[in-house]
């Protein structure tokens, strides 16, 4: 595709990575809904979460590193809200169940886990880095608190063919 052809469709560069954020708000609001539904365990929750959401993230890596700079922060924080607030609740469902970390409270950690799949994301852009979100899913659940041992299991659980989307 030529410039001329992305022009004709879109005012300029910022039309153009707003029209893209749109799409990829959207993706995003499908994959959360495909994991709304309560789990009753918190580390299956949060690895269904990460599992979920990498494919977005990484279909959309270079957006994310591109939009903050066009767009601005206060667009992408609004575009990540849902997911970080999802992951907050999946948090304190994790911290009253006691198996994730209970010192930093679950919006400032979620927010933590949000920069944390970033930076993996970035490592991927870098080429330092691959995943098919399973590492990410680990890392993730390591990263909130859970015990590492518990957090592979369950993530290579949830990540076998039969049980994707289960």
């Amino acid at each position: 595709m030529v410039r001329r052809t992305v022009y004709d469709h879109f005012a300029g560069r910022a039309a153009l990575v707003e029209g893209l954020v749109a799409e990829a708000a959207e993706t995003l609001r499908r994959a959360l809904a495909a994991v709304t539904i309560p789990d009753p365990d918190a580390i299956t929750a949060m690895a269904r979460f990460v599992l979920a959401l990498w494919p977005v993230g990484d279909r959309y890596r270079t957006l994310l590193r591109l939009a903050p700079q066009d767009l601005g922060a206060e667009r992408v924080n609004e575009v990540l809200a849902p997911a970080r607030d999802m992951a907050a609740a999946i948090i304190e469902q994790g911290q009253r169940q006691g198996v994730f970390q209970t010192s930093v409270p679950p919006g400032p950690l979620s927010r933590a886990l949000e920069g944390h799949l970033l930076a993996l994301l970035e490592c991927v852009n870098a080429g330092t880095w691959r995943d098919d979100g399973t590492r990410a899913a680990t890392a993730a659940l390591i990263a909130v608190g859970a015990d590492g041992d518990l957090a592979v299991t369950q993530v290579r659980r949830l990540s076998r063919p039969e049980r994707v989307g289960a």
